[in-house]
Parts: C-alpha cells; structure tokens; sequence
C-alpha cells in the first residue's frame, strides 16, 4: 500500500515541475461569479402505517463561488447546507475547496478538497439529481467529495483517465488517526458521441488501535461499470457497483459485500418535457454461520419514474413516483409522491 501511495505521489505532484515553464497569456482578465442549487419537494407517502403522511422537504442547498485567477488556474469553494445527522435540520459543510490547474494541454490536476469522479458520470447521465442519488452515492459505496488530488489525463480525444490520492472519508470527516489513503483511477471511453464507457477502482487500507496495538483492517475495495447510450430524443444508462470489505466507503468489515445495479432511461419529448424511469437492486452476501444476508434490512429493489418540466432556463420541476420494496419480507414497501423542485444560477 505504501509503495502505491508513494508511486501515486510521484506521479501526481511531478506534473507541475515538469509543465512549470509555460507562460500565461497576458491578456486574460480574472473574472469569477457566485453560483447557487437548491433541491427541495412536496411529498406524500402512501407507505402502510407511514409516521408521517406528507412533507414540505428541503433536500438540499448549493452556495459557491468560482474564480479564474488565469487561463491555467481556477478555484471553487462550495458550501453543502441540507438535513443530515450531524447537527440542526441544515447543517452547512465545507464541500469543495479546490484549485484546478490546467498544466498543459489535456491535463489537469485538482488539489484541496475536490469533488469526486467515481460517480459524476452516472449522476450526470442519470440527469435527475434533484430527485434521486445515483446508486452509488444512494447506498454509501463512495462520497462526493474528499480531501486529496486528483490528476486528470486527455489520452486520446476519445479516452480520459483520472488518478487520484484523498483521505478516503469523506468532506464531513477528517483524515483518520493513522495516515491512511484512498488511492484509486477511472478511465473512461467515448468511442462515438452517442457511446460513453467507464471503469473505476479504489482501495482503502483501515487501521484501529486495540489494547495499545495498531491493527490492520481489511482493504476496502470498490469497483464500478458503466456504459451509457445518448441520441437527440433518448438515453439511457447501466452500471454495475461491487464494495468488498466494507459495510460502507469508509467503514471496514471482514468479507462484508455489497453489490448492485442501477439502469435509468429518459425519453425527451420536447425541449420542455421528458420522462424517466429507473429501476435500482441492491444485495450483499451471507457470512458464514449465517442465514440471512448481512445487511438485510438495507436489502431491496427502487423504482423511481415521473415526468419532468423545464420551467425556464435555471428551473425544473417533476412530479415522480419513488417506491422502495425490502428483501426482508418482514418489512412493508415505501411507496410515496413527490412534486421535486431544482433552481440553480
């Protein structure tokens, strides 16, 4: 693991040096602008015996600013306010700080605390943030954002490879005790512009202090497909998600698995209307000396449909049913109705 990182290093903080002699255009002007996302909803739960039967909700609220300092290098800081159970109902995080640097002509690296690649290409093909999280990041597999650097290679006008070094907890959590870090890379394909492939992996190497002895733990490992199909009317995208040692991205445990898939379609009808579908499936594997699955209760199928409007340009709307059926045959489906909002400038 060590001589991984270290390689990692070497790869990531050489870049610099090496392009450290390009000059700036002395004409560019630095310029920046502030930008905001909100996500909120009306809901009603049609869930058997449901505590609560409907909702005003605000899921979400994006604060930032962007800033060009030159043609080479940019800076956003983002602010993340939503319900969480880290304090009041919106609790305000740190979400990025990051300074990008475009060294030379199709690289990039990215430093402080940066988003993420490991899902943004399904979120964004799965087109509906504001109503649902992409499999992924629904279900804990990886986080959005993390302190760390990432760097960013154009191998071909077809295919970009990202490798990147971060504490592995996450923009909520600090570095952990023992100096441990999520390495990991993707590439991704696009060998027509309708076509999109992508494969990702990460490793994570835990550590815990018992009775005055650092242990090891397991390597938490995750894996990731995905392929994605887009037209001027349609697209529609699958992925396929494996975390092995882990009950989450950040949390170790010996042969606990998870595994799934998410496929979702959009059918534009015109430049105001589209509708989507999605179907989700989540699993994890029986330990020995078990019966049931270890994370039963979490266990099960989503479907998530609706119709979306886009209001004017920054607005969208859509009303869309969510339904969530437990492997666990003790418990009761969700079945529920939301009116979802985004704004965003």
């Amino acid at each position: 693991m060590k001589k991984c990182i270290i390689a990692l290093l070497v790869c990531v903080f050489s870049i610099p040096v090496i392009y450290a002699q390009k000059t700036e255009n002395e004409e560019f002007k630095p310029n920046g602008k502030a930008f905001a996302k909100v996500f909120w909803n009306y809901h009603y739960d049609f869930t058997s015996n449901a505590s609560q039967s409907s909702a005003f909700e605000l899921k979400r609220s994006y604060l930032g600013y962007k800033y060009s300092f030159s043609e080479a290098l940019s800076t956003k800081i983002t602010f993340d306010a939503g319900s969480n159970s880290s304090g009041s109902a919106f609790t305000a995080f740190l979400k990025t700080a990051q300074l990008d640097w475009k060294i030379d002509k199709g690289v990039k690296l990215s430093m402080g605390l940066i988003g993420l690649k490991q899902h943004s290409d399904q979120e964004k093909h799965w087109g509906y943030r504001y109503i649902y999280k992409s499999f992924q990041d629904q279900h804990s597999f990886s986080t959005s954002a993390d302190l760390g650097a990432n760097a960013e290679f154009t191998l071909h006008k077809t295919v970009k490879m990202n490798v990147f070094m971060t504490n592995g907890r996450g923009y909520k959590n600090a570095q952990d005790d023992f100096g441990q870090h999520r390495i990991g890379a993707n590439l991704v394909m696009k060998p027509t512009s309708h076509l999109v492939f992508k494969v990702y992996v990460d490793m994570l190497k835990n550590q815990h202090e018992e009775n005055d002895v650092i242990v090891d733990d397991p390597t938490i490992t995750n894996l990731a497909f995905f392929a994605g199909y887009t037209s001027a009317n349609f697209r529609f995208g699958i992925e396929y998600d494996m975390l092995k040692n882990g009950e989450k991205y950040s949390l170790a445990a010996e042969d606990h698995n998870l595994n799934g898939f998410s496929t979702y379609a959009t059918y534009i009808i015109d430049k105001k209307f589209e509708v989507f579908a999605r179907y989700d499936q989540l699993a994890s594997n029986t330990l020995v000396s078990e019966t049931d699955p270890w994370n039963l209760s979490k266990n099960g199928s989503a479907v998530i449909t609706g119709i979306q409007y886009k209001v004017v340009k920054g607005v969208r709307m859509a009303l869309n049913y969510q339904g969530w059926k437990p492997k666990d045959s003790t418990k009761d489906s969700n079945s529920l109705m939301y009116l979802s909002f985004e704004y965003s400038f």
